[in-house]
């Protein structure tokens, strides 16, 4: 690949766990985190790819008006748990279930007893990226692992519903796998690759 200056990139996200992982996965990137005094970006797609795109583009256009420093792009992810004994849910709506529940762990806790006693445990990480350059055409990317739900809250590493999720040909949960192991195979890992790609084509 050939070497350019690190990209400068506004993380629409104020998420931490999630500001830390891409951090890990795309380290080639220098990452901006969405500011406390910026609007709420929109997020009322039926599709993560359309919640994507309408945060990336929505933080695009604050930033143009109201961005505190020069960047190269925005990158915005929508992401979800996706429980085949749910009907596919929570899926888009990962991010606002259960909102009387601050903690995490309390939304797990309530995510896995709405699963009917013996039903199918099998379930699904997706991750959709977009990608906005500062000026030019929008680019997405995606990724998935598939996987069941352990029977309760296991593990304190990663961060929302990672503790609940065993991937395929594992017996540890997200929450328990080391953070290397899980960059290897999440869905996240899996997106960014496909977006470093597509990046890297267009930099040629």
């Amino acid at each position: 690949m050939i070497v350019h200056s690190p990209l400068k990139v506004v993380l629409a996200s104020r998420n931490a766990g999630k500001l830390r992982e891409f951090s890990e996965l795309l380290p080639e990137v220098r990452f901006v985190l969405w500011p406390a005094n910026a609007q709420e970006l929109p997020e009322t797609g039926a599709f993560f790819q359309d919640n994507a795109l309408q945060k990336a583009e929505g933080a695009r256009a604050w930033w143009r008006e109201h961005g505190p420093e020069a960047v190269d792009g925005v990158l915005a992810d929508d992401s979800g748990l996706c429980v085949d004994a749910l009907w596919g849910g929570p899926g888009v709506l990962s991010a606002r279930f259960a909102p009387d529940l601050p903690d995490y762990r309390d939304k797990n806790r309530r995510l896995l007893a709405m699963v009917p006693e013996g039903a199918d445990r099998s379930a699904r990480f997706v991750c959709v990226l977009a990608y906005v350059p500062f000026h030019g055409e929008p680019l997405t990317a995606s990724g998935a692992v598939e996987g069941s739900l352990a029977f309760d809250h296991r593990g304190n590493g990663g961060f929302g519903y990672d503790p609940i999720f065993i991937p395929d040909g594992f017996d540890q949960t997200f929450g328990e796998l080391p953070s290397e192991t899980k960059h290897t195979l999440s869905h996240r890992a899996r997106a960014c690759a496909a977006l470093r790609e597509r990046l890297a084509q267009g930099r040629r």
